[in-house]
């Protein structure tokens, strides 16, 4: 068996490698979704990957020196506030105190200063933990984590915008715990999955493949999506014709690694279904791409439909609905109008504006206490059941 051990994980992750490797393939050929995993095991860069050294990182700051009016709007956005340190965080510097029942548990999160702390009372004692950092922009909520020794945990209660106080963090089980450390928070365990939380909302969280979120920037800032920027930085300053080619520019994907780019964090359609989110029902709303991509007009599209279509992802998400229509007229013709070979799609026959508060549903997921748009763009029928 001793023998035999390491010669099976050698043809497993030569198999893994195979896999990957006719994946790349089969998505150039035919357009298909990746999984982020064989994204992220791809040469070049892409979102959440952990190769590059600190010192590769040039700093949002620097880049702003050259994309001020960029690096301003964006500073506005949700992603750029997508975990901050617990001292930082708006929403608890708002509520020095903050309280939740669950059975025979009690909860306090108080706040003081740049400190906060999460504490669970019962018959059978109490337990507490300092809070470190905080996850969310704060508009739907946020989620707190603490660490104990070499452990990363999820706090069990998240704050929520819409209620302004706490309840069960999605993804939790919402059955009362069996002890005190349980109804505290959950251990992040694999190492991986705490590494890839810190993936998707800090930046540089880890390099040279090693996970360091002590060094990590809070939010996703320019390097998070573009890469890291030392090597351009210095090539535009010394005027080098290669500058450009030394920075990645997700505008030059083709639409579907687009929505795979985007959907390292936000999830692929083979994230979704890999990981058997599927069947799940309201809650995969949250998680666009994969809604996106099972849209009759994404599978019949011609170039024109990707998440940046839509969505500038250096400014901030536009809420009024009229604006969308614009996007949708690119394809669909309006009453009235004449079909071109670029608006060959039929005109709605119902209305002519607000399509996506029709075509495009919002729906609040149980205990999620804020609502979601569906990006699989469809006919909502009276009664039918959301589609999962």
């Amino acid at each position: 068996m001793r023998v035999c051990r390491p010669r099976g994980l050698l043809l497993l992750f030569a198999l893994l490698a195979v896999v990957s490797a006719r994946l790349a393939i089969a998505q150039a050929i035919s357009g298909i979704s990746l999984p982020t995993p064989v994204r992220v095991g791809n040469p070049g860069w892409w979102p959440t990957k952990g190769e590059a050294a600190r010192e590769e990182y040039v700093g949002a700051t620097e880049c702003a020196g050259c994309h001020g009016s960029t690096a301003a709007s964006y500073r506005n956005t949700a992603m750029a506030h997508a975990v901050a340190h617990v001292g930082d965080s708006e929403s608890l510097r708002q509520h020095a105190q903050l309280t939740f029942q669950d059975g025979p548990f009690h909860y306090l999160l108080e706040t003081s200063g740049d400190k906060s702390g999460l504490r669970v009372n019962s018959e059978a004692g109490a337990v507490s933990a300092d809070l470190l950092w905080a996850f969310g922009a704060g508009r739907m909520g946020q989620t707190y984590l603490y660490q104990q020794k070499e452990d990363w945990f999820e706090s069990r209660v998240s704050f929520f915008s819409e209620v302004q106080g706490l309840d069960i963090t999605p993804g939790h089980v919402r059955s009362i715990p069996g002890s005190l450390s349980g109804a505290l928070g959950l251990k992040q365990d694999p190492p991986t999955e705490i590494r890839r939380c810190f993936g998707c909302h800090t930046t540089a969280s880890a390099t040279d493949n090693h996970f360091d979120p002590a060094d990590a920037v809070p939010g996703v800032n320019c390097e998070a999506c573009h890469g890291p920027g030392a090597l351009h930085a210095r090539a535009m300053k010394a005027g080098e014709a290669s500058a450009k080619q030394l920075i990645f520019n997700p505008a030059h994907l083709d639409p579907v690694e687009q929505v795979d780019f985007c959907g390292a964090c936000h999830r692929t359609w083979q994230d979704v279904v890999g990981t058997g989110l599927t069947g799940v029902g309201m809650l995969n709303v949250r998680f666009a791409p994969y809604r996106l991509e099972n849209s009759k007009c994404w599978r019949q599209q011609d170039g024109r439909l990707s998440c940046v279509a839509c969505h500038n992802p250096h400014k901030p998400l536009v809420r009024d609905a009229n604006t969308y229509d614009a996007v949708c007229e690119q394809c669909h013709v309006a009453r009235g109008m004449k079909k071109t070979a670029a608006r060959a799609a039929p005109a709605c026959p119902v209305a002519t504006k607000n399509c996506v508060s029709c075509h495009m549903q919002k729906y609040t997921p149980p205990n999620l206490h804020s609502s979601f748009t569906d990006h699989w763009i469809r006919i909502v029928r009276s009664g039918k059941p959301y589609p999962d």
